[in-house]
């Protein structure tokens, strides 16, 4: 297990300085491809992406997590929609059995393939065999704008009754008991309303695809309101990644900006290594936040918006632009994270 002081970053602080945290958690992004394209997905998934995680690559992936935090390392499979991909699923917890890694902490899913109930007990059955402590279940408006309620009902019931309540994490718990049912053939105007209701029931960040209809819908401030909104603290506090198929590491939920790549380096030197400063890119980020951006952005064509949501739509809107272009730093990527 590594300590904060074997980053190069804390190495320099003074004691009492905020340290870059020890990365505990890694979700594994099996694929970008998912059955739904929900407006606020992060990684903007589609049923055109692709992308599959080879077994070796999530297995030096979860290996190199136990090196980082020991005993507290918490991997989760998710995706794009990773039971898509059910058997590769099953060949990477085999293996990390196999290998002794421990349990995995969580598999997600939107419930899609839970068609009946022989279906749904044999397939959780196999996981908890294989070692999966939680399973995560969406279940939501957006969600559920391509995903029929009555097979994600299902799914939770069985999954509650053989891995126990407290195993099961379903996202609007809430939204299971309600009338909603599929929503794909409504309206623009009616979704707009619905979009803007869960926002404010749960809010959630605008990056990925929630940076656009969104983002658009739920602007209201200008760039100059994010002058001071540096995102030094986003990077030093988040405590795990995200590292989609291709192995590019993601700094918690910040879709889209590449830490670095488990192909060329492990998991456990990309930590070892980052300095903010090190990379143009995210030193901005770091000392300016996005609107630190703009000067350099502008001066390639780019046009700011009226308003925006929150600075990490004011962040993606400007990154989807210089990726556009091919004008942006190759820590902005893959072109699959983008729209």
């Amino acid at each position: 297990m590594f300590d904060l002081s074997d980053n190069v970053y804390n190495r320099g602080l003074a004691r009492d300085e905020p340290k870059y945290k020890l990365w505990r958690s890694a979700g594994l992004l099996l694929t970008y491809q998912c059955n739904a394209a929900c407006e606020f997905c992060y990684y903007h998934c589609t049923p055109e992406k692709g992308g599959l995680m080879p077994v070796e690559m999530a297995i030096a992936a979860w290996r190199s997590l136990k090196n980082l935090a020991g005993d507290a390392a918490k991997v989760h499979l998710t995706g794009g929609e990773p039971f898509l991909y059910w058997d590769r699923l099953t060949e990477i917890l085999a293996e990390g059995k196999r290998q002794g890694l421990g349990p995995v902490d969580l598999v997600e899913t939107n419930g899609f393939w839970a068609a009946n109930e022989t279906l749904v007990r044999e397939r959780l059955r196999t996981l908890l065999d294989l070692g999966v402590h939680r399973m995560k279940i969406s279940a939501d408006p957006f969600h559920q704008e391509y995903v029929d309620l009555q097979p994600v009902r299902l799914l939770a019931a069985v999954a509650k009754e053989l891995l126990g309540p407290g195993r099961v994490l379903v996202r609007w718990e809430e939204y299971l008991d309600g009338s909603q049912s599929r929503s794909v053939d409504r309206g623009p105007p009616v979704h707009d309303a619905i979009y803007v209701r869960a926002y404010h029931a749960r809010p959630f960040r605008f990056s990925g695809r929630a940076a656009g209809r969104l983002g658009d819908l739920l602007a209201s401030k200008p760039a100059e309101a994010f002058a001071n909104a540096d995102c030094l603290s986003d990077f030093l506090g988040a405590k795990g990644v995200h590292i989609d198929p291709y192995g590019n590491v993601f700094s918690g939920t910040c879709s889209g900006i590449i830490l670095g790549n488990i192909h060329n380096t492990p998991l456990q030197e990309i930590w070892r290594q980052f300095y903010p400063q090190a990379n143009a890119f995210i030193g901005t980020l770091s000392e300016r936040g996005p609107h630190g951006l703009l000067d350099e952005a502008e001066s390639l064509g780019y046009r700011r918006l009226d308003a925006y949501a929150d600075k990490c739509h004011l962040c993606t809107h400007i990154r989807q632009f210089l990726l556009d272009r091919a004008a942006g730093p190759s820590c902005i990527g893959p072109p699959d994270c983008y729209g």
